[in-house]
């Protein structure tokens, strides 16, 4: 039984392949455009997910869309009505693509597939939390989906017992967490849908002065994490902007204008929405544990990428586990509506022995076979060493220990927005100089964004305040007390950025102002090379935590091939490139080429 799962036409376009129950490819379209968060209907996804399964688009059983575009065009139509006159531009410009694609659905797969069988489509928030609970090691938990809006939905929860899930309560458009958590996005100078990652790591060098002006003005929150916001103050129903001028007017001045300079104010108000936000996430996951009575939750949703408010979730909500699906986002829901259709809708039996996820590390998009990657190199007449895999883990780990910056390309690519270690860019996290070379010379991102660490499974209780497994980087948590370093009173008195001067850790790379790390673990079982990389490192410096980083620069997506990796490797201030078993020194490489055409040859090892 083949399922192919499409998810599209709004942000992180994907497809995914399950077969027979077991999620065997999936990959976001903006992988192979190499356009950031592409949005359009995903061929390319589609056809290496049916190229890796050695099928053709005949083979497949069904075929299901994400969420369901009728209903979703009925809550933007009767939103413009609502907010009449005024909501009527905001109708009128979204009308083109509705009217010409996310009305036909099925005719464009069709068209775009050449598919003639059955299509299926899934409420949106449905999608998210089958792809929260299926892929869990969990026989049955609760679910908690949270995002910006679906059809109606803005957040969900239910529970999962077996091989069925089902919705309890819903809160409804325009009252969102994920679109309250945009409008501060959009207000402090990010762009929405991609910049919410920068506003969460920008929170721990502000106050939260304005969480109280937030809880008056503009949302009336309930103990149960429900709330309802004062849209005096938004104009995502009835405009083209996420805030208005009575929201610039409450906060004393209009939003921060991209690239300017952030100030104080800025540091403050991104603490205090984010202080909010896990307070409603807290107050929720309280409500569900109320409700279902469970001791395992599942989360989904785009709001589920906040790391921080999972980990506070973690540490003070009621729950005994949670799983966290890595592709949160709209990505996710292509494999979520799959897994629904065999799960649920054809009724098959699930198995969940309550320790191993199905997810597969999300290591499942392209991989390369050493041949391939050696054509490659021969082709660009690009210089390399070949090295035995055997000696790779230490070669590479005295390169980090030097204070190199190291370029790793390895195995199937990550599917989420994290890179987990396939496509990773990684540092020696005890060099206090990195964050900063890496951020400025490498990523050309700000300065003030915090790297993760990956960290040695069994190791992880010795470095962090974490006691459970964290393998999608979606759990904060803080550094050991017994791994910080005393730092000068004066500390405390630093304002924003300088508070980054200090050595806050033994791992001063990846602890963030507060003390915090976004972590990830690695097992050797998941991921056996890398994890052997770390292990090297460990054996050589008594310290098992190295930085991991997606491989990218800022504005572009994760790498897929080989030329996406070498073209960043060269574009870029990192010292050294690891492609399978093959090492570039960049001091050996000639300047690079504009014309590279390398015939792309997706495969799976």
């Amino acid at each position: 039984m083949k399922i192919l799962g499409i998810s599209c036409f709004y942000h992180d376009s994907a497809a995914c392949l399950v077969i027979d129950g077991d999620i065997f490819a999936a990959a976001q379209e903006e992988r192979f455009t190499r356009k950031k968060h592409d949005f359009n209907f995903p061929i390319n996804s589609v056809n290496w997910c049916l190229k890796a399964a050695g099928i053709s688009v005949n083979d497949l059983d069904f075929v299901v869309f994400y969420d369901k575009p009728l209903i979703k065009f009925e809550r933007i139509l009767e939103t413009s009505l609502t907010f009449a006159p005024t909501g009527v531009r905001q109708f009128i410009q979204a009308m083109p693509l509705w009217l010409k694609q996310k009305l036909w659905i099925p005719e464009l797969i069709r068209k775009e597939l050449d598919y003639q069988g059955k299509i299926l489509f899934t409420e949106h928030h449905e999608a998210h939390a089958a792809s929260a609970f299926y892929p869990s090691p969990f026989k049955e938990a609760a679910f908690l989906t949270m995002d910006g809006v679906g059809e109606w939905e803005t957040a969900s929860f239910g529970a999962g017992k077996e091989n069925d899930i089902e919705i309890k309560q819903v809160l409804r458009f325009p009252h969102s967490l994920g679109l309250l958590y945009s409008a501060f996005t959009y207000y402090t100078g990010f762009r929405v849908n991609s910049g919410e990652y920068k506003l969460m790591g920008l929170a721990p060098y502000g106050k939260p002065k304005y969480a109280d002006l937030i809880l008056e003005k503009l949302i009336d929150l309930k103990d149960d994490g429900s709330f309802k916001m004062n849209m005096k103050y938004f104009g995502y129903c009835n405009g083209l902007r996420m805030t208005n001028w009575a929201f610039e007017r409450l906060f004393g001045g209009p939003a921060r204008k991209a690239e300017s300079k952030i100030t104080q104010k800025d540091m403050d108000i991104a603490a205090s929405i984010q202080l909010v936000t896990e307070e409603i996430m807290l107050k929720m996951s309280w409500h569900v544990y109320r409700v279902t009575g469970m001791d395992k939750l599942c989360l989904a949703g785009g709001v589920a990428l906040n790391c921080v408010g999972n980990g506070r979730i973690l540490r003070e909500g009621p729950f005994k586990e949670i799983w966290i699906q890595p592709a949160s986002g709209d990505a996710g829901g292509a494999l979520g509506a799959a897994l629904l259709v065999w799960n649920k809708y054809l009724g098959n039996q699930r198995v969940a022995d309550g320790k191993t996820d199905k997810q597969k590390a999300s290591l499942l998009g392209p991989s390369y076979t050493g041949d391939a990657i050696e054509e490659f190199l021969k082709h660009e007449n690009i210089v390399y060493q070949k090295l035995d895999f055997s000696e790779l883990p230490k070669r590479v780990a005295d390169l980090i220990i030097d204070g190199n910056v190291i370029g790793w390309f390895q195995g199937r690519m990550e599917f989420g927005p994290r890179a987990l270690g396939s496509r990773s860019i990684i540092g020696d996290a005890r060099n206090q100089e990195m964050q900063s070379k890496m951020n400025l010379k490498i990523k050309y991102r700000e300065s003030f964004r915090p790297f993760a660490p990956t960290v040695l499974n069994d190791k992880t209780s010795e470095w962090f305040d974490l006691n459970i497994e964290s393998p999608y980087m979606l759990l904060v948590a803080p550094v050991k007390a017994g791994k910080r370093v005393p730092v000068e009173e004066s500390f405390e008195a630093l304002q924003g950025f300088d508070k980054l001067k200090a050595r806050l850790s033994q791992i001063p790379a990846v602890t963030h102002v507060d003390y915090s790390a976004r972590i990830q673990t690695v097992k050797r079982e998941d991921n056996p090379l890398y994890y052997g990389l770390i292990n090297a490192f460990f054996e050589l410096t008594g310290c098992p935590v190295i930085i991991n980083t997606s491989f990218n620069v800022r504005g572009e997506p994760l790498v897929c091939t080989p030329e996406d990796a070498f073209k960043c490797f060269m574009r870029t201030e990192i010292d050294y490139l690891v492609m399978g078993s093959f090492l570039l020194n960049k001091k050996e490489q000639a300047p690079l080429k504009k014309d590279i055409q390398w015939q792309k040859v997706f495969e799976l090892d």
